[in-house]
């Protein structure tokens, strides 16, 4: 029988290269994994990539301005005008006028403009009234409204004289209903002060103890 030649035994250690895998390229090796990539430059002439635009804070001040302003408080009522103060010269009647001229004096002296005070007589009237009166009622009440100088004033036309800080009332004459009549018109016309020269006794018979 004739003998067949044995095939050849391949050991391990004669093997050759391992063959390359069937599309002919030898498998790659291994590479890091990159992270990920910044983002590109925006080229020149081209918008870069659009990103939401985060929303604005508001600053104290902006949230102050938001706010809506509280309405202003109403304004308080006006507070009444303070009454004048009064002031009782003790005179007779012969002795009222230059009671109130002394007065005069002592108001001026102590800085008072002549343009505030304003003085009355119940009875006989003041020189400087009689005076200025001969010329004419109308140069003497220009007196008045120019309001630069102490104006004399009988009680039958005070009250057309208008109100002044300093009213002086001079009893020196005149019935009680002209005193009555009178000191109310003056207080009502004294912005500050009222001084009356007269007897006290009469003065508080007219207006009562509360003068």
């Amino acid at each position: 029988m004739p003998l067949i030649p044995e095939e050849p035994q391949i050991h391990e250690s004669a093997q050759g290269p391992r063959p390359t895998p069937a599309s002919g390229r030898t498998a790659p090796t291994p590479r890091p994994v990159p992270g990920p990539r910044p983002a590109a430059p925006p080229r020149p002439g081209r918008p870069g990539p659009l990103r939401p635009t985060p929303p604005a804070q508001r600053t104290p001040r902006d949230v102050a301005a938001a706010k809506p302003e509280p309405s202003a408080p109403a304004a308080p009522a006006a507070a009444a005008p303070a009454a004048p103060q009064i002031q009782l010269i003790p005179a007779s009647p012969e002795g009222a006028l230059d009671a109130a001229e002394e007065a005069v004096d002592l108001l001026l002296d102590s800085g008072r403009a002549p343009g505030e005070v304003l003085v009355i007589t119940t009875g006989e009237q003041h020189p400087w009234a009689a005076h200025e009166l001969s010329f004419g009622e109308t140069s003497y009440w220009a007196q008045h409204d120019a309001g630069d100088d102490v104006f004399y004033a009988d009680a039958s036309v005070a009250g057309r004289a208008g109100a002044r800080q300093v009213v002086v009332v001079a009893l020196n004459g005149g019935s009680d209903e002209v005193a009555a009549a009178t000191l109310p018109l003056a207080l009502g016309r004294a912005g500050a002060l009222l001084i009356v020269c007269g007897d006290p006794q009469r003065i508080n018979s007219v207006l009562g103890a509360g003068v």
